[in-house]
This record gives C-alpha cells, structure tokens and sequence, in this order.
C-alpha cells in the first residue's frame, strides 16, 4: 500500500534534461525555467482536461490474455493525476499483473518524486524489477511497461521499456514519446552486458536468441543481459495537444503512428469509442496478438 502522505501543493523540479525535453517538444526558442509554478514556466500552460478510454482484446496466439493496463484518477499532495500504463506480458501474465498491482505505488511513494521525478520513477522501476526476481514472480516470463502520469492536465511524465508506446497527437501530427527497445537497435547495450543479439532466418533479432527486446521487466534468466533501466521524456501539454495513445505492440506492428492518429482524430472526444476503433483497425489488419490500447483526451 502507497503511503498516505500529507495534503499539501508542492513544486515539481525538473532535471536539466527533462527542461530540455519539454522545451523542445514544444519547439521555442526562448529559454525558459520550467518548475511547474514558477513564472514563465509551465504554469503558463493552461490547465487541460482530460478524458480517456481503454480496451483490451486477447490475440490469437496458443496461451492467455497477458496484456494489463492501468486507467486511473488520484489526487497526490493536492495535485490532480492521471495514471495511464499498458503492460504487455511474455512467457505468462504474473510480471504484467505485478506491475499493473505495485508499479505506480512504488514510483508514487518515492520521497523525492515531486523533487527529482527522473530519479524517482528510474529508482522505482529498479526496485520494482528487484522485487519481481526477489519474489520470483513468473520466474519464466517478463513484461514491457509503459507508464504515463499526467500531472494537473499540464505534464506528461512518460516511461517505458520494451515494445509498447505512447504516442501524442497535436494539430493532427503523431508525434512519439517512446521509441521501442529493440535488440538490434541497442546491440551495443546488450552485447556491453555479456549477451549477444541474433536474428534467426523467419524471425526478428532476438537477445541470446530469445527475446525480441533489450529491456523488460523479469525475465530471470535473461537478467544479466537486458535491463528495467527506463526511457522517461517529459511533455507539456499545450492546446494544440489533442490526445495521446499508448498501446502494446498487438497494434503497433500493424498500425503506424500517423495512421493510429488519423485513424480516431475525429472521434477522440469519445476516447472509449477510439480505443475500440483502434483495436477493430489492427485485428482488420490481421494482428494476431494480444491487444491493448488506451486513449487519453484533452479538452
């Protein structure tokens, strides 16, 4: 359970990077210091809100659902958060249960969150895969994450590793948060750990042979060779900013991230009725795997 923690409005800090990263996605020249209540930061950025939909389809592959998502409203030290993840299991379904179960507690719980929420959410993903092999938490499998904590309708804070993304559209561009974990894009990585990465004829590149991602969640016997360590990109949420998708890779292997956006950009006021169409677009498209996708739209 997440500790209760004093009612009180407190400042987010931003690291040097996470300044830069914002900056840039809102592509300005002047600098500025984006604390969230300072002046000329993002408190300029006006308050959006936000609705969303989600929802899930069980693939066509010979085992069970292994895809969990989290669609959740939580109010944090006076703040108004939005709490969105898809988690997209391999070899079984425990490590993206635990996940959808303790991820966001943990990275929530974090004393310097509001401080140093680069840290923070890489310390809790860290603890969080320390106590999935602790635990031994289906000590075959593992499992993607994506998570998105919306902060006040102003600022995304997205992490992910693996193959499920997230994807923000605004004035109808796609624009990607994430960028997949592949093994052969992060060969280098991968071989730094002691493993390799090879590509089997009929395949894609696989780490040892095995996994088709360079980090995940679990995977025990593969641990000394991939990594939890995540990707986090910070995003202001500005008015041309129209929603966002994250989705496992049961449709973005068949779906492209303009073709995702143009798909739903007229009906996303109804984002339950978009993240349906989605998933009725990929299983067109003949995507056999299991299916997750959620939508979230500002107003």
């Amino acid at each position: 359970m997440m500790k209760k923690r004093k009612s009180k409005r407190v400042k987010m800090k931003l690291p040097k990077e996470a300044k830069e990263e914002v900056h840039s996605m809102n592509n300005e020249d002047d600098e500025r210091d984006w604390d969230l209540e300072d002046e000329g930061g993002l408190a300029q950025i006006r308050r959006r809100e936000f609705t969303y939909g989600s929802h899930l389809v069980q693939g066509k592959m010979n085992h069970g659902m292994e895809d969990y998502i989290v669609t959740e409203d939580r109010h944090v030290d006076d703040h108004k958060l939005g709490l969105f993840a898809i988690f997209d299991g391999h070899s079984g379904r425990d490590v993206a249960e635990y996940l959808q179960s303790h991820l966001f507690d943990n990275i929530l719980s974090q004393s310097d969150f509001w401080e140093d929420p680069d840290g923070a959410i890489r310390r809790a993903y860290k603890e969080t895969d320390e106590e999935i092999l602790a635990k031994k938490v289906g000590t075959r499998g593992g499992s993607t994450a994506v998570t998105a904590i919306l902060i006040d309708g102003q600022t995304l804070i997205v992490a992910h590793v693996g193959d499920s993304r997230a994807v923000i559209c605004r004035n109808g561009s796609a624009k990607p948060i994430t960028v997949d974990h592949e093994p052969e894009k992060e060969k280098e990585l991968v071989e730094s750990r002691g493993g390799f990465v090879v590509q089997m004829p009929g395949s894609v590149p696989r780490v040892d042979g095995q996994l088709a991602m360079s980090r995940a969640f679990g995977d025990a016997k593969l641990k000394e060779h991939i990594t939890s360590e995540p990707d986090i990109r910070i995003v202001a949420i500005e008015n041309e900013t129209e929603f966002a998708i994250l989705a496992s890779d049961g449709l973005w292997k068949v779906i492209s991230n303009q073709e995702a956006c143009d798909c739903i950009r007229k009906m996303a006021m109804d984002p339950q009725k978009a993240s349906e169409k989605l998933i009725k677009e990929a299983l067109s498209k003949m995507s056999y795997d299991d299916i997750s996708c959620i939508v979230v739209t500002f107003h």
